[in-house]
């Protein structure tokens, strides 16, 4: 069967998204250590996430989530090595980091995590 874009398209679909391996859990878990010299409790979890922005349909992605203070951080799984990230601090104050991938799981974490820093100050320099 010749490969066309339609049958590519498909045969990724039908392909799971791999979960996260010991590894990458732990990248996760050190990176976070480092930025709040403590243990964060992380959770696994899917979620749907539309790939593309022509996508009709949403991909189950394998994701991991974790809470500091007030805000939630989803860093999600959507091919092999392949990453997207957002916090949040609720339904409607939702932030990306303005890429919409990461090819580098440490680079998506990382940024995630400056973003939001970045965020916090904007949001503390408000308020005085």
């Amino acid at each position: 069967m010749e490969n066309t874009p339609s049958t590519v398209l498909a045969t990724k679909s039908m392909n799971k998204i791999p979960d996260y391996t010991p590894e990458e859990l732990k990248a996760i878990s050190d990176c976070l250590q480092e930025r709040y010299g403590e243990n964060v409790p992380l959770e696994q979890a899917d979620i749907e996430l539309r790939l593309s922005e022509n996508d009709s349909q949403v991909t189950e992605c394998p994701a991991v989530y974790w809470e500091k203070s007030d805000c939630h951080f989803i860093v999600a799984k959507t091919d092999e090595v392949q990453y997207f990230s957002q916090f949040f601090y609720g339904n409607r104050e939702q932030f990306g980091t303005g890429k919409p991938f990461y090819n580098d799981l440490l680079d998506c974490v990382l940024t995630t995590l400056r973003v939001q820093a970045d965020h916090e100050l904007q949001k503390n320099k408000a308020k005085d």
